[in-house]
């Protein structure tokens, strides 16, 4: 895939709660918009066309916000809302019978393109408290049924650096052979070493749009406080020693390689947790934690079953289904005694990227669909 770059015209408007505009756009990439796997919907046990089930998502609704842009016309009032087409059928529902409701409890109209036409939900209405209070129901229904959407994406760095691969698979190499008689370890629950990569984050984009508004977020990051914590050069890491997620040693489903700066200072820290609390405040990342925890997955069960499968976040298929995927644990404590700290390398960080789940690029790593530098 291609990596292109962006003129600020090419961006669509996006007014993130908690930054401002972005101004040069010399760093930002995006890649060309071509999807090896088309986002496609999660099918739910309580769609729209339950009466029950849309009107507790209506007793949850706030009260209406002020702060939405109604325009007065000659006819009245209007507002629109955009959302990605994804999303529209729940707004449609079942024959058409939420979108019913929504006019009539709030004597307005409303109007939404066709499925797969890219646009926007327009609301009309002779008062303007009936438009405000449609807006503020539909985005209760689109924020609901978003966050059922499975994760798209994600923010990374990528940590397959040659060194790093050649001492990774030295690593998956001794634990072979000197563990491979205790419980449940054998090679199929080793991270592919061209994935290796330093999660900052979950993502659900839904559109090339959305896929934009995360590239100018990631540049606003960039130019408000990354250049300073990185000081415009690539943060130099040492990937090293060992450490397990769950309680028990003797029963590990994931274990991980620990990252951190070589110079000793909290500047990876720092600056991981600042892009996750932008990304957090401006709803494009779900609130779940304070913190990034750096780690490189070495070992996932997982993978035992499926190669491809991405830690906790692999709930759902590429197409939208729900799986369960039953683990066998292994017993670490000899790996953990062995390889507490085995260095995988050193490598320097310069990109973050936003990466694709379910796909795979020339080099064999997760395709990138945009990135910013920070040399």
């Amino acid at each position: 895939m291609r990596n292109c770059l962006v003129r600020p015209e090419e961006i669509s408007s996006y007014t993130p709660t908690a930054a401002g505009s972005s101004s040069s756009s010399s760093f930002l990439h995006f890649t060309s918009p071509f999807r090896k796997n088309p986002i496609q919907e999660q099918t739910y046990q309580h769609e729209e066309e339950d009466d029950d089930y849309y009107q507790g998502l209506m007793e949850c609704a706030e009260e209406p916000c002020e702060t939405y842009e109604v325009v007065q016309t000659p006819q009245g009032f209007r507002c629109t809302v955009k959302a990605p087409s994804l999303l529209y059928k729940h707004i449609v529902g079942k024959r058409g019978d939420t979108r019913k409701k929504l006019e009539v409890e709030t004597k307005t109209s409303i109007s939404i393109p066709k499925p797969g036409q890219e646009g926007e939900i327009v609301i009309t209405g002779q008062h303007r408290s009936g438009v405000i209070s449609a807006r503020t129901r539909i985005d209760v229904l689109l924020l609901t049924f978003r966050r059922k959407q499975p994760f798209t994406h994600f923010l990374a760095f990528f940590l397959n650096e040659a060194e790093v691969q050649e001492r990774f698979l030295k690593f998956q190499e001794e634990v072979l052979e000197k563990c491979s008689m205790d419980h449940g370890v054998d090679s199929s629950i080793f991270q592919n070493p061209k994935k290796l990569h330093l999660t900052i984050g979950m993502l659900v984009l839904l559109s090339e749009q959305e896929i934009q508004q995360t590239c100018e977020m990631l540049q606003q990051c960039k130019e408000e406080f990354i250049d300073d914590i990185s000081g415009g050069k690539p943060l130099e890491v040492e990937m090293a020693g060992i450490e397990y997620m769950n309680d028990d040693p003797g029963m590990v489903d994931v274990l991980y390689a620990k990252v951190h700066m070589k110079d000793g200072s909290n500047r990876l820290q720092e600056l991981v947790d600042r892009v996750l609390e932008r990304f957090q405040a401006s709803g494009l990342i779900v609130k779940e934690w304070n913190s990034v925890k750096l780690h490189a997955t070495v070992m996932n069960t997982l993978f035992r079953k499926d190669p491809n499968a991405e830690g906790r976040y692999n709930l759902y298929t590429a197409d939208g289904k729900y799986i369960f995927k039953e683990r066998e644990s292994f017993d670490g404590r000899n790996i953990l005694k062995l390889f507490e700290n085995f260095s995988f390398g050193t490598l320097k960080l310069n990109s973050i990227h936003i990466s694709q789940r379910f796909t795979v690029d020339s080099f064999g790593n997760y395709a990138s669909c945009g990135q910013i530098d920070f040399s």
